[in-house]
């Protein structure tokens, strides 16, 4: 049974609350270097899914304001 993270991608609000809780403990100074290492590595990888996220929505909010994306509804047909 093994897990893959690429599989269940967490929401933009869950990745963004795990990645400041990484942050609050990392900023508390008392985590061994492995144990720091690893959290910066999650938080990098946390940081690089919320990036994209807020990209792609930007990237809608555009579309839609510049009137592209039309509302296909289909009892209009």
């Amino acid at each position: 049974m093994s897990k893959s993270p690429k599989q269940q991608q967490p929401t933009f609000e869950a990745a963004l609350a795990e990645l400041e809780k990484i942050v609050e403990s990392m900023e508390g100074g008392e985590m061994p270097l492995e144990q720091s290492l690893a959290a910066y590595k999650r938080g990098a990888e946390l940081l690089k899914f919320c990036q994209a996220a807020l990209r792609d929505a930007q990237q809608q909010v555009k579309v839609l304001e510049d009137n592209v994306l039309k509302n296909f509804d289909s009892s209009d047909q």
